[in-house]
């Protein structure tokens, strides 16, 4: 792993701020510019052009052409998947220059910007490159009378919309991108407002690996006029999105339209259980990371942490130490565990809900506090003395947050941890082969981690129950979500 960029690697001019529209950087018709604020100063550092409508169908019509006429679609899928893996290279090789912008835009620390963020993008553009040439389809005995041949095909959808959050903004374009163009459709990409810079250089890459213009497009641009754009557009076939239940439901009844495929991968609040004959070391450690890894901003945080009462007071303290003790600071700084949070607007979100919790008679154990006067920092927070009707027991955070509470009776447990309206991740701690799975098949969740917390890899399917979403993302799974099955029968004789 490389070292933190020093100073003057850091200062370095952002090259790409256009937006990336039929393989070239074009400025924005209404001229309109968003600012990209370091989470770690509150400073604004650069701005970007703007997507609105106007810009949005530019990128779709490029789309649109380089799927119906552009040869990306016709290559054979050995060339695709050359330049799919070419790609992941090129992350590789940029991977600092990759981290660095991620940390700029998005504040957390560089190294994490590089082990999870680049490799992660790295390991799905590799892993993907795999699947161009092997998206098949099957013969089928017929039962019909007469002679017939008769098979099925997977065909890529077309036009993809792509629309990726800011807690992740390279490995979530790298899940959406790399599974889209394997299949042979063409995209158009919008990162979030935040955190525009590291899908723009994915643009460059994209090109110096030998991607055909028109198949990636990049529009950074505002929810609800880039984003709604490209949801309600009727040259799009698919929209895959990656963001809050609330604008995964706006973004289902915009693609009505046409009905338009649709993928969501929405919001979480996953219990994490801890059982008495638990590892108590690892999984207070586990707990720990589940909910102040990436400051807590990632859908599968184990924000909802349930201890087993002969226990409770031990892990919970160990929790609150842990989190105590992480070096809170600017990501740049090698030491720093904890960087700031995205945004003033996420700050003051997440500092409301503290609030609340307090008001609504939670205890805070450790943590609570904003720290220093520039940037937008917060100390990992833990609850106890919770209820289940507190706001900060039922909804989403998204910030370095847990609420403990203890428990007795499994069959309590798990009505209560499946007592929300997400399904989207879920952890067990337990020696006990038989509980680990039993309460793998009880809890509905997505994913359920036994004795290990926040493992991905790009063969894992990833997606959730209930209110978390529609659809999955990596895997086999997700290849069938960027294609439609065509049957075909031919009468012989």
């Amino acid at each position: 792993m490389a070292a933190t960029p020093d100073t003057e690697a850091q200062q370095k001019p952002i090259e790409h701020t256009l937006l990336f529209i039929d393989g070239k950087w074009e400025e924005s018709e209404a001229g309109g510019r968003i600012p990209v604020v370091n989470p770690a100063t509150g400073e604004v550092f650069v701005s970007v052009q703007e997507a609105r409508e106007a810009d949005v169908d530019r990128a779709v019509l490029a789309a649109r052409k380089a799927f119906d006429s552009g040869p990306w679609p016709r290559m054979k899928p050995n060339e695709r998947a050359q330049i799919l893996w070419r790609l992941g290279d090129l992350i590789q090789r940029d991977g600092e220059e990759l981290a660095r912008l991620t940390t700029l835009e998005n504040g957390k620390p560089y190294a994490q910007s590089q082990m999870i963020d680049v490799r992660g993008s790295v390991k799905a553009f590799h892993y993907f490159s795999g699947w161009a040439t092997k998206v098949t389809g099957a013969t089928i005995p017929l039962s019909t009378p007469g002679d017939y041949h008769a098979f099925t095909q997977r065909e890529a959808l077309g036009v993809c919309a792509l629309i990726v959050p800011w807690n992740y903004p390279l490995s979530n374009a790298a899940w959406k991108v790399g599974p889209a163009l394997a299949a042979g459709n063409t995209c158009v990409l919008k990162p979030a407002e935040a955190t525009p810079l590291s899908a723009l250089r994915l643009a460059r890459l994209a090109i110096e690996a030998g991607l055909p213009e028109g198949v990636l497009n990049v529009v950074p641009g505002y929810g609800p006029s880039a984003g709604a754009a490209l949801a309600e557009h009727p040259l799009v076939d698919k929209v895959s999105f990656t963001g809050s239940t609330q604008t995964g439901r706006a973004i289902a009844t915009a693609s009505l339209g046409n009905f338009k495929r649709v993928t969501l991968e929405l919001g979480g609040k996953s219990p994490n259980i801890i059982f008495a004959d638990a590892d108590l070391e690892a999984a207070s450690a586990g707990a720990a990371a589940a909910i102040f890894s990436n400051m807590g901003e990632q859908c599968v945080a184990g924000s909802r942490l349930y201890v087993e009462e002969p226990v409770f007071d031990e892990v919970v303290a160990r929790v609150a130490a842990i989190g105590a003790s992480m070096r809170i600071g600017d990501g740049f700084d090698p030491e720093t565990q904890v960087g700031p949070l995205v945004s003033k607007e996420h700050l003051e979100r997440v500092t409301g809900y503290l609030r609340s919790g307090v008001e609504q008679g939670a205890t805070v154990l450790s943590g609570g506090e904003t720290v220093g006067d520039r940037g937008f920092y917060l100390q990992p927070t833990v609850f106890t003395d919770v209820t289940p009707d507190m706001r900060i027991v039922r909804e989403e955070i998204f910030g370095p947050v847990v609420v403990a509470t203890p428990f007795r009776e499994v069959d309590d447990l798990v009505e209560v941890a499946n007592d929300s309206p997400y399904g989207l991740a879920a952890g067990v701690w337990t020696q006990n082969i038989s509980r680990a799975h039993s309460m793998s098949r009880a809890l509905r969740a997505g994913v359920v981690w036994v004795n290990c917390y926040g493992v991905f890899d790009p063969a894992l399917p990833f997606g959730g129950f209930k209110e978390s979403g529609w659809g999955r993302e990596m895997g086999y799974d997700v290849m069938q979500h960027y294609t439609e099955n065509k049957s075909t029968v031919i009468k012989l004789g």
